[in-house]
């Protein structure tokens, strides 16, 4: 704007030269013009973005505005004093002057409109009355005739000026809405990151962390891993009750907060259960674990009680001790089942005197491949418990395995391994014939549950094998529920979904188990051909807490709207089981109302008299 001014002045006085005195067509222009281009300068001389604020942008529009009034009188008189020297085309100039350049500053000051109107009245206005006064007829027909297109044209800026300031209200509606949001969705990130008993970060984000670090690059510094277990902490849930342990926990997470800092993270991983990430070498590790250790260990004042806990713990390094998180966690466990054995108090670390007490996996692996399945597999069944009759309602096939050369062996290192060696199949089906043996000899009514890994539901000959086991006795199929967790559906959901389908075609009947473990979700829910919920045994420890009885409630709620039958796993307390039957779930499993134990054993258990007393 201040260019087209400058130019435009510069013009007419140059086009009056001959007919003007020079103090009219030289000095006079020459300081406006030089104001004009001072301005100029002023605005094309880029600023600080810190310094550019609401207040300083604020304090130059006002300048501006006054400015332009400055510059609209200083320019306008100028022009009429030209317009007496001269003849027709002089004067025809001048009014072109003021017209086109009035119009052309209306079009720079449209985000200004106080500015615009300021130039509009002080100019054309000034301009409208010396042509009525003192000029022509057709002088005045044209200053009236600039006047009412500077009006229209002051009409269509104050029209885009509206729209302008509703589209930057609309902008900044949308920017506080962003805000608000982005805010909620890191207070939602950290609460969903967030042990919200212990306030200290939860499993989640201890896994998460770990990896993280695990995905760095190679030669990034060695950092450690830990598992904190709190020592003597049961019997204070079963003598003062687990509200009193819930605040336990919570003293217990004041302590430990004040040690996380950039280089250590410390983790609820659930229960008693703590997780700890350290960067840096072992001996940090271990002086974090007993800093754990030490605090943990001072009495704490519960009420009109004091108690006094301790902790044992394990640590891992990376890479020394694995370079998967499965690996790492893994041999942490371990070392912490060490110092619950033999040095209660303290962390132990993971060496390589424990790496040789693990059973290795050439050896599992050796023993397995010269198992006799059908002679060294056995089966123990758990009861599934109806919680108003205290009757059996079924009962959970669970696989035993004693080697003849390593003893017992875990079920899930016997799957694990036989998934390894490419045999799990042979495994399955030499069980799966088992309990079909096995059935004959159970009440009519009984039902009876068998695991499915996910090697297992996505192999197509091992579900043909089960079909036709199942079609070669005379065993109901209906009799029959298959077991199946939602990692099933992982590498290909479609093969597995039509896997469960041609089981439940036969009819017998599709169990979820282990939901709430943190992929089940409702679509699961929908694409699986489901019959049954099987409630995480996690669950169980939540049926003191109102908000965790809330909890299970709601998933009850969800599974008898999507007709689901459901059985809740983990009971241990007499209080879990009545907080379970209280929130509707008809089925229970646990320790309190039956081991894994022979057929024979289990048939032999007289519950209903059990109910009774």
């Amino acid at each position: 704007m201040y260019f087209m001014v400058a130019v435009s002045a510069a013009t007419l006085a140059y086009t009056h030269r001959i007919v003007a005195p020079p103090w009219l067509y030289l000095y006079l222009p020459t300081v406006l013009i030089g104001l004009s281009l001072v301005r100029l300068a002023q605005w094309l001389v880029p600023l600080p973005a810190h310094q550019v604020g609401e207040a300083f942008a604020s304090s130059m529009l006002r300048r501006t505005e006054l400015f332009s009034a400055v510059l609209s009188i200083g320019f306008v008189g100028w022009a009429l004093m030209l317009d007496r020297f001269g003849g027709p085309y002089e004067h025809g100039h001048v009014a072109v002057f003021i017209g086109i350049t009035v119009m052309g500053c209306i079009l720079c000051l449209t985000h200004l409109p106080r500015a615009a109107h300021t130039v509009f009245v002080v100019v054309l206005g000034t301009f409208l009355a010396y042509c009525i006064v003192l000029g022509t007829e057709v002088l005045a027909a044209m200053a009236i005739n600039i006047v009412i297109v500077g009006l229209i044209s002051l009409k269509v800026l104050r029209n885009y000026f509206a729209s302008f300031l509703a589209l930057e209200e609309s902008r900044r509606a949308l920017e506080t809405e962003r805000i608000a949001a982005q805010r909620l969705s890191e207070e939602n990130a950290r609460l969903a990151h967030s042990d919200s008993l212990t306030g200290l970060p939860n499993r989640r984000y201890f896994f998460a962390r770990l990896d993280a670090m695990l995905a760095r690059d190679r030669s990034a510094a060695p950092f450690c891993i830990g598992v904190i277990d709190l020592d003597r902490f049961k019997p204070v849930n079963d003598t003062l009750g687990h509200a009193q342990g819930d605040r336990l926990l919570q003293a217990m997470g004041d302590r430990l907060r004040p040690l996380c800092n950039a280089d250590v993270t410390i983790a609820r991983l659930g229960g008693d259960e703590f997780g700890l990430i350290v960067e840096g070498t072992m001996d940090a590790a271990a002086r974090v674990g007993q800093q754990i250790c030490d605090a943990i260990q001072r009495p704490v004042q519960l009420g009109d009680t004091v108690v006094s806990v301790g902790s044992s713990g394990g640590l891992a390094a990376w890479p020394d001790a694995g370079h998967t998180a499965h690996d790492l966690f893994d041999r942490a466990d371990f070392a912490l089942y060490h110092a619950k054995k033999n040095h209660r108090g303290t962390c132990v670390r993971f060496s390589g005197v424990l790496e040789r007490m693990i059973r290795s996996e050439q050896a599992l692996e050796a023993a397995l491949q010269a198992a006799e399945l059908e002679r060294e597999l056995d089966i123990a069944f758990q009861p599934i418990i109806s919680t108003r009759t205290m009757e059996i309602s079924g009962l959970e096939a669970l696989a035993r395995w004693s080697s003849p050369t390593l003893g017992p062996v875990p079920a899930e290192m016997l799957f694990t391994t036989a998934e390894r060696l490419g045999i799990a199949r042979s495994v399955t089906l030499a069980l799966f014939g088992k309990v079909l043996a096995q059935i004959p000899r159970m009440p009519p009514a009984m039902r009876v549950s068998f695991n499915l890994s996910p090697a297992d539901v996505a192999d197509v000959e091992t579900v043909h094998g089960l079909l036709t086991m199942i079609a070669a006795t005379a065993t109901r199929a209906d009799r029959l529920v298959f077991e199946i967790t939602e990692t099933s559906l992982i590498h290909d959901p479609e093969i597995a979904r039509g896997a469960l389908e041609q089981l439940r075609a036969t009819g017998a009947r599709i169990a979820l188990d282990d939901f709430g473990t943190g992929y089940s979700s409702l679509s699961t829910l929908h694409q699986l051909p489901l019959d049954v919920l099987k409630i995480d045994r996690s669950f169980a420890a939540r049926l003191d807490d109102p908000v965790g009885r809330r909890l299970v409630g709601a998933i009850r709620t969800l599974a008898r709207t999507l007709s689901l039958s459901c059985v809740f796993e983990g009971i241990e307390t007499e209080i879990q089981l009545m907080e379970a039957t209280l929130a509707g779930y008809d089925y229970a499993q646990g320790y309190l109302l039956a081991k894994p134990d022979s057929l024979d054993a289990i048939l032999a258990m007289d519950f209903p008299g059990r109910a009774a007393a």
